[in-house]
């Protein structure tokens, strides 16, 4: 960790390739499909390794949708919540499957559909209306959601062109969340499975995770398929290609200290590159330090070497605490953020002009590849 620039995030090829041989036994074994969404992982110059193991990938925007095809070098399985005349076209020319958030969006654009030289398979985003994710800012099924056709506004003949439903309502879930929610899916969607060719389960589905009950996840796509043969089932988790393959590596730059409160200072930011542990929230593992409820760093004696730690932006609440190590921090230090792959890279911003960290891949035979570093330029040209 040491040879690395601070800060910077590190992929793991070794861990990367657990993780994809686990997915790939997965959907062999469930004679599924699952692929890529790229909202939780897009870093392309690992595209290589994944195409071993994967042939697809999910896209929610033009771009994603054009990082498939151009970078990943296949046609991706697209979902927006809304389509423009803009940039449908692009998704056109990038996708083999397009699901739609509405009825009306799928009527405005299936003409355009119909006139394109190649075939495009569409589908209509549906919601069941049940979801055991506890977070509002990332259930899908929510009260008033802007996600989705409920059962009772769809007609008993799907129009002309949809060919698949996908359905999106879990966050990290179990596959016991999963089997509950299938009932759930049947019971209000199944009496159109016949005029379907595809039914797409969306992500959040972390069966990567070491808890995960993979067993329990192929009896049930098994039991699914059994059931509606004819279906095409997809999968398309992002968490869990990227699922605790590498950390991300900070430095201590200042420590100080407020009414019995310490806070070692880093030169990263929660809010511009952990974005997830602010909005969630949660508090992630620190390598070599062990995890205290928030409340433990006020009572704690500085014997004790408990700290916040505490990011380097101008915002208040850019802190996380509390954690305990086994000796004083020193300027200089590196903190070590585990499992900081997924849902940041993607979301990571530069607010307040702060440094970006590098992204580097630790190759499976110990060579350390610079993937990107950042520079002032990266953030002068984002405005304007």
């Amino acid at each position: 960790m040491d040879q690395l620039p601070s800060p910077c995030y590190v992929m793991e090829e070794a861990l990367l390739r657990r993780n994809l041989s686990l997915i790939q036994g997965v959907a062999e074994q469930a004679g599924v499909e699952i692929i890529l969404a790229f909202k939780a992982f897009a870093l392309w110059k690992s595209f290589p390794v994944f195409r071993e193991y994967i042939r697809s990938t999910t896209a929610s925007s033009e771009y994603e949708a054009r990082l498939a095809l151009e970078e990943f070098g296949s046609k991706a399985h697209a979902y927006s919540p809304a389509y423009t005349e803009a940039n449908f076209p692009s998704f056109l020319r990038c996708c083999s499957h397009i699901t739609f958030n509405s009825l009306s969006q799928f009527r405005r654009f299936y003409p355009q559909v119909k006139a394109h030289p190649s075939p495009v398979s569409c589908g209509i985003r549906v919601n069941p209306e049940y979801s055991e994710v506890e977070v509002e800012l990332y259930n899908p099924c929510a009260p008033g959601t802007r996600f989705g056709v409920t059962a009772d506004r769809l007609p008993d003949t799907l129009p002309e062109g949809i060919e698949g439903f996908h359905c999106h309502c879990h966050c990290e879930s179990s596959s016991y969340e999963l089997e509950r929610t299938l009932q759930h899916i049947e019971e209000r969607f199944a009496r159109w499975f016949p005029q379907l060719k595809w039914l797409n389960l969306g992500g959040g589905h972390l069966m990567t995770r070491r808890d995960y009950d993979t067993e329990h996840l192929i009896a049930l796509l098994k039991g699914l398929r059994a059931r509606y043969p004819w279906l095409q089932i997809i999968l398309e988790p992002g968490s869990a290609f990227a699922w605790q393959t590498g950390p991300l590596v900070a430095s201590v730059v200042d420590v100080v200290e407020n009414r019995g409160i310490r806070t070692a200072i880093l030169d990263v930011s929660f809010t511009c590159h952990m974005p997830d542990c602010l909005e969630m929230p949660y508090q992630p593992a620190v390598r070599g330090a062990e995890t205290l409820p928030a409340e433990a760093v006020k009572s704690a004696k500085p014997e004790d070497h408990v700290y916040r730690l505490g990011g380097n932006s101008c915002l208040s609440g850019d802190y996380m605490g509390s954690w305990k190590f086994d000796h004083a921090l020193q300027v200089g230090e590196r903190i070590v953020f585990e499992d900081m792959i997924h849902y940041t890279t993607v979301k990571t911003n530069m607010f307040n002009g702060i440094h970006h960290p590098s992204i580097a891949f630790l190759h499976t035979d110990g060579r350390l590849e610079m993937f990107r570093t950042f520079g002032y330029e990266d953030y002068r040209d984002r405005m304007c």
